[in-house]
C-alpha cells in the first residue's frame, strides 16, 4: 500500500470520503446512528491542517483508476507519542482487509519517523470499532475526553452521553 501526502487538490475528495466513511448509511464504521450531520468540512480540514504542521494528511489511491480508497490524519505528539485519527476506508470496499492494511502502512510510517506509541480515540459508543482496534493491539488507557457538543461542524449528536475513549498501541 503506498500511502501519499494529500495536496490541496486531493481535500475536497478527503471530505467527501470522510463524510460518507464516519455518516453515510453504508458499512460497520458508520457513526450516523449516534450523530447525524457532516464529520468533517474544508474549513475544518484546512484550519487543522494550519495548526498542526507537523502533521500528515495521507490518502490511498487506487492504482488501476486514481480512485479514492481511504485516507488518514497522522500527527506527531510528546515523548514519542503519534496520534492517528480519520481513518477511513470507503465504505463498499469494507470487508476487503483494507481497513487493516491501511492501518499497518499508519504504523509503518509513524515508526519510521521514529514512534514507540500510536494514540487513538474512538467514541464510546462505537464498540465495535474499539473492539476491531483492541484485535490489533490497541489498549483502552481509562482516559476519555469529552465530545465536541457546542462545535455544530462535526454533527449534531443524536445522545447525551459521547465521549472519546483513548487507545494507544506500542509500536
Amino acid at each position: 500500500m503506498n500511502l501519499i501526502r494529500a495536496t490541496v487538490s486531493d481535500f475536497p475528495e478527503v471530505v467527501a470520503l470522510t463524510n460518507l466513511a464516519f455518516r453515510g448509511e453504508e458499512g460497520w464504521t458508520v457513526e450516523s446512528k449516534y450523530i447525524e450531520g457532516q464529520r468533517l468540512d474544508l474549513e475544518m480540514l484546512e484550519e487543522t491542517l494550519a495548526q498542526h504542521p507537523a502533521g500528515m494528511l495521507l490518502i490511498w489511491r487506487d492504482e488501476a483508476d486514481d480512485t479514492l480508497l481511504g485516507s488518514v490524519w497522522l500527527e506527531p505528539e510528546k515523548d514519542g507519542d503519534w496520534y492517528m485519527g480519520l481513518l477511513a476506508v470507503r465504505p463498499e470496499q469494507q470487508g476487503r482487509q483494507l481497513g487493516r492494511k491501511m492501518l499497518d502502512a499508519c504504523e509503518e510510517t509513524v515508526r519510521a519517523e521514529g514512534a514507540k506509541r500510536m494514540v487513538i480515540s474512538v467514541v464510546n459508543v462505537r464498540s465495535r470499532l474499539v473492539a476491531w482496534y483492541e484485535r490489533r493491539g490497541y489498549v483502552k488507557t481509562g482516559e476519555s475526553k469529552p465530545f465536541p457538543y457546542d462545535d455544530p461542524r462535526v454533527g449534531k449528536p443524536l445522545r447525551d452521553d459521547l465521549e472519546f475513549l483513548v487507545l494507544v498501541k506500542q509500536l
